[in-house]
């Protein structure tokens, strides 16, 4: 027995169907059109139920039991961002070539200042050049005294040089300390203010681990150099331009340190340098001293023959003429002093002199190479009236 597809539970129709569907045929209304045949009433409550079928006018309203859900449509899946700079620029606008640049700068900046030499210690009235002086002066003491600022070439070369000049060499002598601790010590002691014109304040001092024997100990050393800076008629400040004052080491950054110091420390590249190969003192204004080479100190130089006090006397005043702002000057005529800015510890000689300068790196053009050959002279004005 097949039963029916919508199930053994439906319901009875309803009763009044039956009743509607009379009255109508009883009573028809006017101008309403009427088949000339009646389907059964059983047949009005089947179709009802059907999907999709037409109400009549007898039905009453029903959903239908197998409804129509509408899917909802999908959105379409946005397109996923590609990484790369265009994406970068963006998101961050300006901020991606704003941050490499930072980057490159800081960089810049600090190799920049990893390879920047050493600035001076402050100091009162000297010049503004810098560098150093193999030849027992200093190409570096900066603008001359009256302030025209001209920068100084420095006379070491880049690369060792070989040179051959007679009156450069070392003379022979006593022993001395070849290499000390790196370091100094002040002298102590001060002194009065000498002169009239601009002051200049400086320390006295020994670098340490030096034997005293070779150069008769610290104050034999102040004593010399104390003496040679005060003197008022021959000195720097004979004219009224220059003063000096002595201090001692509680005196905050003094204009510059006259430091007694050994060969090997004076050799070093921040210090005066070894390129060319002869012993000399320097100047050298980063590091805010007046370095006198022990070696010099204790033998001298050929041009001055035993004459170690006149020797002493010119290299105090040479190397200070450059920390004062004084550069090097050849001989002005044969016979005549030597000017104390003239490289006396290599000779007197300006075609040798010349030959010390003419090199790469050197003070090319400060001495003729003019055959003048001058005296030995220890002091800024030789001839005082």
């Amino acid at each position: 027995m097949k039963h029916d597809a919508r199930g053994e539970d439906r319901r009875t129709p309803h009763r009044a169907s039956a009743r509607r569907t009379t009255d109508a045929e009883d009573h028809p209304r006017t101008g309403q059109y009427r088949p000339s045949s009646k389907a059964p009433a059983q047949r009005v409550e089947e179709d009802r139920y059907r999907p999709g079928g037409r109400r009549t006018s007898a039905e009453p309203l029903s959903a239908s039991w197998k409804p129509h859900v509408e899917t909802p449509r999908e959105k379409p899946a946005e397109a996923t961002p590609k990484p790369g700079i265009a994406q970068l620029t963006k998101t961050y606008g300006w901020r991606v070539y704003a941050l490499p640049i930072l980057v490159v700068l800081t960089v810049l900046v600090v190799v920049n200042t990893a390879n920047s030499p050493a600035q001076p210690i402050a100091e009162q009235g000297t010049g503004t050049g810098s560098g150093i002086d193999p030849a027992g002066g200093d190409t570096s003491g900066g603008g001359a005294i009256d302030g025209n600022g001209e920068q100084p070439i420095p006379e070491n070369p880049a690369t060792p040089v070989d040179l051959k000049v007679p009156t450069a060499d070392l003379p022979n002598g006593i022993p001395f300390t070849q290499a000390g601790a790196g370091k100094w010590h002040v002298v102590p002691g001060s002194g009065p203010k000498i002169g009239n014109g601009k002051l200049f304040t400086y320390t006295i001092e020994v670098e340490d681990g030096v034997d005293p024997a070779s150069y008769a100990g610290d104050d034999a050393f102040a004593s010399t150099v104390e003496g040679t800076l005060s003197n008022p008629t021959q000195g720097w400040t004979w004219d009224g331009k220059i003063a000096f004052q002595r201090v001692d080491a509680t005196f905050p950054n003094p204009s510059f340190r006259v430091s007694l110091t050994t060969p090997e420390t004076t050799h070093r590249p921040d210090a005066c340098g070894f390129q060319i190969k002869f012993e000399a003192s320097c100047y050298r204004k980063s590091l805010g001293r007046v370095l006198i080479n022990l070696a010099r100190w204790v033998r001298g130089a050929k041009a001055y023959g035993p004459d170690m006090t006149g020797y002493r006397q010119y290299a105090i005043n040479h190397e200070v003429g450059h920390a004062l702002g004084n550069q090097h000057v050849g001989c002005p005529g044969t016979d005549q002093p030597a000017p104390v800015m003239m490289q006396q510890s290599f000779g007197v000689s300006d075609d040798y002199v010349s030959m010390l300068n003419d090199i790469p790196g050197g003070d090319k053009g400060k001495v003729a190479k003019d055959g003048n050959i001058c005296k030995t002279n220890s002091w800024p004005n030789p001839t005082p009236q």
